[in-house]
């Protein structure tokens, strides 16, 4: 799992069977100070994240476990939206 912030979405009129009514969005992953941490990734959305949230994503076999019984091609699901989060000592390393 990679933390990111929602930077868009994508529209595609023609999917593969299975992804018809799944919302895909563009997430920036991004380390814990909010800085870009790595390659944009397209991700499904079934909770409801909007652009500029952060969320937590989850990438493989774990992302494809959430559609149990459809065989949808997805390697990267957003899995919740992030309201805050704590790093200890995070304050003394700046």
């Amino acid at each position: 799992m990679f933390l990111g912030k929602v930077i868009g979405s994508v529209w595609a009129t023609q999917k593969e069977t299975g992804m018809e009514n799944l919302k895909l969005m563009v997430v920036q992953p991004i380390d814990w100070r909010g800085r870009d941490g790595g390659q944009t990734v397209i991700a499904a959305d079934r909770i409801g994240a909007g652009i500029g949230e952060q969320v937590i994503v989850s990438r493989g076999t774990p992302a494809r476990i959430l559609f149990a019984n459809n065989h949808v091609p997805i390697d990267a699901v957003i899995v919740g939206i992030v309201d805050s989060f704590e790093v200890p000592g995070a304050a003394e390393e700046e």
